[in-house]
């Protein structure tokens, strides 16, 4: 038996302390402890055996990890190619997202494929669970439904059913009966994701968990049950918009840096394979002042992307900066550069920035674009349509060089632009075969890319 102790943890970081405290000394909120009686003991989780030993690292293994398809090639990409048996995924998304018709959908299309998979939910009956399916195509008689809570009871039906694939929705609503804790506390879920973690490793099944986001859009329970899963995907977009982004912030078996994008429809989430022409889809019909295409790179998948600035004079004595998709500090510094090196006076007037389709880009490559928006809106003049602009923007007024201008050039050729802004190569060739029908301009200056485009 192993002993039992009272203790707090913060609800936001999970930081222990022994006795209460009004502020965390671990992300420094106040009144975020909770207390919770803990196990201390010979109780422990452990992955390895009895009889194991270390190796050395010559010794190991090097084959590569199976992949099995998720049916859905978007999220094989955020995957890294697949799913890997013996991982744990963790789902997070502010509610009503569709995180739960993500995974419906990946759970439809994996039994379709001949894999049994086992979907437990703590939130919902199996009945409300099969009226969503039918109406998402996902009726299968290789996925089995469940609804508990108990995790002990769980693991006896994953033994019995043997399943390829788990789904649990959500992590909050499921306990240890040997805690003490209600569902939903720190210690739960940290202990909860610890066993989910041993039965996918002792199972060699792929496990997708749903977690909860809090008000400030991180995934509910302590950060430690970020570091114990091996991939964790955040289902982003706005709820009056029918886009969804996937995106990677962890992943032990691939890269970070790709996206996945969906778009709702009433029969479930629908991949979107050429999202630049999604969100240019009204760009040709618009002839205004303030917008500016500019191609970025979300992980090795060029995006074609649509800035909007508003310049305009304003009769308050602070005048308003206002972003959206785009770094509220880093417009700022585009917006002195433009007053410095080309002379906007843009210190009395309001200045908003807007990327259309509520995609957010945080690479500098797109300061340029940004800058020719807002001046485009302050002087009033209209970029030409069939134009796309690149580049990183100094402080001196220099444009730098930016990663992957083949892919960006090929991308804009393939949807029909003509002209391309982008910084001096240095001798950097740039495959013709790839942008043909492309006009490729070079700027290296602010004042330089000012003038081929308004001239």
């Amino acid at each position: 038996m192993s002993a039992k102790k009272a203790g707090f943890h913060c609800s936001d970081c999970g930081h222990f302390a022994p006795r209460w405290m009004g502020r965390c000394a671990g992300c420094g909120q106040w009144n975020t402890y909770v207390e919770e009686i803990i196990n201390t003991g010979p109780d422990k989780l452990r992955f390895g055996g009895a009889g194991e030993r270390p190796v050395p690292v010559t010794e190991v293994s090097a084959t590569e990890e199976e992949r099995r398809s998720t049916g859905m090639p978007e999220l094989d990409r955020v995957l890294g190619g697949g799913l890997v048996p013996g991982s744990l995924v963790l789902l997070g998304g502010d509610p009503g997202i569709g995180k739960s018709t993500l995974l419906l959908q990946v759970a439809g299309a994996v039994s379709a494929a001949g894999q049994r998979v086992l979907y437990v939910s703590g939130e919902e009956s199996t009945r409300q669970i099969r009226m969503r399916a039918e109406r998402l195509g996902a009726l299968n008689p290789e996925l089995y439904l469940y609804a508990e809570t108990d995790l002990d009871v769980v693991k006896e039906q994953v033994g019995k059913v043997s399943p390829e694939l788990m789904v649990t929705d959500s992590i909050q609503t499921m306990y240890g009966p040997d805690l003490s804790s209600s569902p939903g506390s720190v210690s739960q879920v940290r202990e909860c994701t610890a066993r989910l973690m041993r039965l996918a490793k002792e199972c060699s099944i792929s496990v997708f968990v749903v977690g909860h986001v809090t008000k400030e859009g991180m995934i509910a329970g302590p950060r430690v049950m970020e570091h114990m899963v091996d991939v964790v995907l955040y289902f982003e977009g706005e709820r009056h918009q029918s886009f969804r982004i996937l995106r990677g912030v962890k992943n032990r078996y691939g890269s970070t840096n790709e996206i996945g994008i969906f778009e709702m429809s009433g029969a479930g989430l629908r991949e979107v394979p050429n999202p630049s022409s999604f969100f240019l889809m009204d760009y040709a019909v618009r002839d205004a002042a303030g917008s500016a295409v500019v191609p970025t790179m979300e992980g090795t998948r060029p995006l074609l992307v649509e800035v909007q600035a508003l310049v305009s004079p304003t009769s308050l004595g602070v005048p308003r900066r206002m972003t959206t998709g785009v770094d509220h500090n880093r417009v700022a510094l585009i917006m002195a550069v433009l007053e410095k090196r080309l002379g906007l006076m843009l210190g009395n007037c309001d200045a908003y920035v807007n990327v259309v389709g509520g995609v957010r880009i945080d690479e500098p490559a797109v300061d340029l674009g940004i800058a020719m928006a807002l001046a485009s809106s302050f002087r009033e003049r209209v970029i030409d349509g069939q134009t796309v602009v690149v580049g990183e923007l100094g402080l001196t007024g220099e444009i730098r060089p930016v990663a992957a201008v083949e892919k960006r050039l090929h991308e804009a050729a393939r949807l029909g632009f003509r002209r391309c802004v982008i910084p001096g190569r240095k001798d950097r060739p740039v495959d013709d075969g790839l942008t043909a029908g492309l006009t490729i301009m070079e700027a290296s200056t602010l004042a330089e890319a000012f003038d081929l485009i308004f001239s």
